[in-house]
């Protein structure tokens, strides 16, 4: 298990669909990595240039993130992704 220190939150990606809306089924290739993602472990929050963070995001909830943000890494053959809490968009509901 991964335990994220601070802000960060660490996220498994979730799959992209393999069709599109119009019934065209993409090859390995020509799908784009998701950015929507669950969150499996979050930090204790602390503070970042000086100011109190509190944490917004919980184990379990389903996210939006930055195209470009954290670092993948894998860990026990999963492939994870470490975010600031910053880097994350939106609670999808």
């Amino acid at each position: 298990m991964i335990k994220p220190l601070g802000d960060r939150v660490v996220l498994k990606r979730l799959e992209a669909e393999e069709t599109t809306k119009s019934g065209i089924v993409l090859t390995g290739s020509s799908k784009e990595k998701p950015q929507e993602a669950l969150v499996i472990a979050v930090g204790p929050g602390g503070y970042v240039d000086g100011n109190k963070v509190e944490m917004e995001v919980k184990v379990g909830d389903k996210v939006l993130f930055s195209k470009y943000a954290g670092t993948e890494v894998k860990h026990a053959g999963e492939e994870v992704i470490v975010v600031r809490q910053s880097d994350i968009l939106a609670i999808v509901e």
